[in-house]
């Protein structure tokens, strides 16, 4: 149960309050965190409703469930004077069963990329979610077989209900937004095969899909086409654009994908990445020992990560 025994019941004709919601590590035990402005709080102290579990995916797996007690939890928060919370560690705020990821989705990047043809149905492939997602101020190994390793900002979707193909309300299907970085070893664009790229030998790497630290419900993303979208290597700013650069919006790509495959609660969709990979610069530039990714989504939060030699990487 709540640590607290006396909270107020959230009226339910009040201003609903902005708030976020990760996973972290606080007096060195898992908890889900509430973030309102710039603060966080253990969510479990502002919950009387429900026993709060201790890992955010099994939040976000039943969210439908959750939300309302979360949205109400943030009331509390706000009218409470408890000090916030120490996170001692950020944690990965999802787990899905599924990582879905649109490839060339962004006008900009297509033609820094030299493609000369705009895709006419979004462009996707799976990544290993189990291996591949880490948390935000992970520590990442570079591949001892990829001297190309590339990053890529991304916003990333997370399912709240399974979606139906036709649904004219198919965008309630989402319960939030998050922070992704696509790392991708760009090695095998150079010389590939007739059949193709290989896109596990690109993208499937352990650790190649930081994601975090937060999770914003989608009551708060106004418009996901209309969200600047940037990203820094050791501070110098690499990509700066803007979602409604995309070639297919997050409806269509909601259309399509659940047209193939059944998406589950919890499941993942990322939508590409803009204009400044090192790959499309001149000269080329990649990511080496030492270096520190760092994505921004407007209002998602901003994702950290630290790329070392395969001997010290922490994510294997």
């Amino acid at each position: 149960m709540s640590t607290s025994s006396t909270l107020e019941p959230a009226s339910p004709h009040a201003e609903p309050i902005a708030y976020r919601l990760a996973a972290g590590v606080i007096n060195g035990a898992h908890r889900v965190v509430i973030v309102v402005g710039a603060s966080a709080y253990v969510l479990n102290d502002f919950v009387d409703e429900e026993e709060v579990p201790a890992a955010l995916p099994t939040i976000l797996a039943e969210w439908q469930r959750w939300r309302p007690i979360a949205a109400a939890a943030a009331q509390r928060v706000m009218a409470s004077p408890k000090a916030p919370a120490e996170v001692e560690r950020w944690l990965a705020p999802v787990q899905p069963d599924k990582l879905l990821c649109i490839g060339t989705n962004y006008h900009d990047h297509l033609r820094e990329m030299g493609t000369p043809n705009v895709p006419t149905v979004p462009y996707s492939f799976l990544k290993p979610a189990a291996t591949g997602i880490v948390a935000t101020n992970s520590k990442v190994s570079l591949p001892a077989r990829s001297t190309m390793v590339d990053w890529e900002a991304e916003l990333a979707v997370v399912i709240g209900h399974t979606p139906e193909p036709n649904d004219p309300d198919i965008m309630a299907s989402i319960s939030g937004y998050i922070v992704l970085n696509d790392l991708s070893a760009r090695d095998w664009i150079i010389g590939k095969p007739e059949v193709g790229i290989d896109w596990v030998m690109m993208k499937g790497y352990d650790g190649f899909s930081p994601i975090g630290p937060y999770f914003t419900p989608s009551e708060f993303v106004a418009n996901p086409q209309d969200l600047w979208i940037k990203c820094w290597v050791n501070g110098e700013l690499k990509q700066d654009s803007n979602t409604s650069e995309m070639v297919f919006g997050v409806e269509t790509i909601l259309r399509h994908a659940s047209g193939i495959m059944t998406l589950n609660s919890g499941d993942v969709i990322a939508t590409g990445t803009p204009a400044g990979v090192g790959f499309g610069a001149r000269p080329q530039q990649f990511l080496k020992h030492g270096d520190t990714v760092s994505v921004e989504i407007q209002g998602l939060g901003r994702l950290e990560t630290h790329m070392v030699d395969l001997q010290e990487g922490a994510n294997r």
